[in-house]
């Protein structure tokens, strides 16, 4: 497939840093979103249209109606995100568009805020935090804020590939047992960590932690529901950065309100922006906004690999992160 074109008109369906863009403008025509807001269906398929690539968001369907939208003449969609479960890649596919992704470069900053999320629900800091700019803090108590110990403890590892990979060493430094339950054993994480490779049943059963670091798919739905739920300790903590469908949150809400477990930390959700609407009035869930990846050099490093594989495409180059490569032997 020919693949080389002077000056590619590239269309940006978000904000993204200005050191990105700039970048881009090197080497193609570019037109972006000026405003940091997800375009509604009929915005984005008037402006994919007559474009020769686009780079999308995470947030942003990529559906069969924005790809004929797009036309004959759009050759590529650069997910800004390592997930692409937004994207139709078989109908992309099927019309010999190229669809690429971000990989390898956010695995610290998502593991890192795993972590943030796990020391948040176990010591209760939100609550503390709340409580102290309340004014509410009058001296050191010996029951003031009890939370739980990490330290030794046992965490369970749900997906190791890059980013649960990288959880689960971290977990080493703090003298943890890791147990892990994957598609398939990992036996260098096991070499550098001591990780054990279980069942999930087992995992659900012995950990006082959980963090889910799988994809989202058919078999992933609902992957910790309310049958999960009555396996896990009553001290587990669940910690959730990888996609909201992964768990039922219906059935979460019941088992934080139920003292079913300790308590739950959430970046994403199963309806997302949308929340369950009880998760907003527990003090056991610390919820966040979505933002595993958000460190200034993670996202710049996003979009420069975002960008690079739009360059690297119309260049005629090899394309590092294509994820239906088949099209281009077309």
């Amino acid at each position: 497939m020919e693949r080389k074109l002077s000056k590619p008109n590239i269309y940006i369906t978000r904000v993204i840093p200005q050191t990105v863009t700039d970048y881009l403008k090197k080497y193609c025509a570019v037109e972006a979103n000026p405003e940091d807001r997800i375009l509604s269906m009929n915005e984005l398929n008037q402006k994919v249209k007559g474009r020769d690539g686009v780079i999308c968001m995470l947030t942003d369907t990529i559906n069969s109606e924005v790809l004929d939208a797009a036309g004959p003449s759009c050759r590529i969609f650069a997910n800004y995100a390592v997930g692409y479960n937004n994207i139709d890649v078989e109908a992309a596919t099927k019309r010999s568009i190229a669809i690429t992704n971000t990989p390898g470069v956010l695995d610290d900053a998502t593991s890192d805020l795993a972590w943030a999320l796990l020391f948040a629900v176990s010591r209760r800091i939100v609550e503390a935090d709340r409580f102290t700019r309340s004014g509410k803090f009058k001296s050191w108590g010996p029951t003031l804020f009890l939370g739980r110990d990490i330290t030794g403890k046992t965490v369970g590892v749900v997906g190791t590939g890059r980013i649960g990979s990288n959880f689960a060493k971290k977990a080493k430094a703090f003298g943890m047992r890791i147990l892990y339950t994957s598609s398939k054993p990992n036996p260098q994480l096991e070499k550098e960590t001591g990780a054990e490779f279980v069942d999930k049943s087992t995992l659900l059963k012995q950990s006082d932690f959980i963090s889910l670091h799988i994809p989202l798919n058919s078999s992933t739905r609902h992957y910790i529901g309310e049958k999960e739920f009555k396996l896990m300790k009553k001290e587990a903590v669940l910690i959730n950065t990888s996609r909201g469908p992964v768990v039922d949150e219906k059935a979460l809400v019941k088992a934080l309100k139920e003292k079913e477990i300790w308590g739950a930390g959430l970046d994403v959700y199963e309806n997302e922006p949308d929340l369950e609407p009880e998760l907003k009035e527990l003090d056991n869930v610390v919820i966040l906004p979505h933002i595993g990846s958000a460190t200034i050099e993670t996202r710049t490093n996003m979009g420069m690999i975002a960008t690079r594989n739009i360059v690297q495409f119309f260049n005629g180059e090899i394309l590092e992160n294509c994820v239906n490569p088949e099209v281009l032997k077309k």
